[in-house]
């Protein structure tokens, strides 16, 4: 008898523990990522978060990806390593977006480059959003596309829409619109811890996914590098950076309503990644 309590008691902790794994609340996700600044860690950041709402078979709830959100250009970044960035920004979003599957309903925007349309998609999905569905935005970036956006749709949708935040980096570096302002607009701040602290690691810690025999996970780690070898920044060198991924995986373990993971590893990345190539191998 105590043999087969334990059993149920351990299946019961494997249930609780998956279902913690993946656990999103209600409402659907959008995120806007800078790349173009100085920063090249959003290139990790951008194939770590598309595979894992796909391996979470959550992707069809992501209604809004835009890139190279920093629209006006700092001298620490020269013209052409910023127009580099652009092509590679968009180049991590459509080479997921193909060798994942599953986003096929998304267009990737490139904030900068198509403003307007960027602007559109995103008041598209917040005036979609009500208490029953809202919208959760991820912080990626700086937050002037964020602040276009809410100035672009009505107040009564505001409260519906959540932005989620985890470095006071983005929050300032606005170039017309401040956090405070974002936050006057009557939105849901949902902040987490610095997610650097535990998702840019040293590159050794991701040889697994190098090592790995599936192509799909070989791009993510190709990615990866593509920000180590990066020639603007030095406090990249041999780091393998997706700290914004971290965010989404605070959204799919259940945010602040099922009390999702806010302090992000590499092995909660890891676990749903291997997870879903094991079951969905490359044919």
């Amino acid at each position: 008898m105590n043999k087969i309590i334990l059993l149920l008691g351990s299946v019961l902790l494997a249930t609780s523990l998956y279902s913690q794994e993946i656990n999103p609340p209600a409402g659907r996700i959008a995120v806007v990522a800078d790349g173009n600044s100085p920063d090249p860690d959003d290139l990790g950041g951008t194939v770590v978060t598309l595979a894992l709402l796909r391996a979470s078979g959550l992707e069809d709830r992501l209604v809004h990806y835009s890139h190279s959100c920093d629209l006006v250009r700092v001298n620490r970044i020269s013209e052409a390593a910023e127009k580099e960035r652009h092509y590679m920004m968009q180049l991590a979003c459509d080479g997921t977006a193909r060798r994942w599957g599953g986003f096929n309903h998304l267009t990737f925007y490139d904030a900068k480059w198509q403003l307007d349309e960027t602007i559109k998609d995103l008041s598209r999905a917040i005036n979609a959003s009500s208490a029953e569905d809202p919208l959760w935005i991820v912080e990626a970036g700086e937050p002037d596309i964020i602040g276009f956006a809410l100035a672009a749709t009505p107040t009564e949708k505001h409260q519906f829409v959540k932005v989620i935040t985890h470095h006071p980096a983005n929050d300032d570096a606005g170039d017309f619109y401040t956090w405070q302002q974002i936050l006057d607009f009557e939105v849901e701040e949902v902040r987490i811890p610095d997610q650097n602290t535990n998702l840019k690691v040293d590159e050794v810690e991701w040889e697994w996914a190098m090592n790995h025999t599936d192509h799909r996970m070989q791009w993510l780690w190709l990615m990866g590098k593509m920000a180590e070898v990066d020639d603007v920044v030095r406090f990249q060198k041999n780091k393998w950076d997706c700290s914004d991924a971290g965010m989404v995986l605070y959204w799919i373990s259940g945010a602040n309503v099922h009390y999702g993971t806010d302090m992000g590893k590499v092995e909660d990345v890891k676990k749903i990644l291997i997870d879903y190539l094991a079951k969905h191998p490359n044919p």
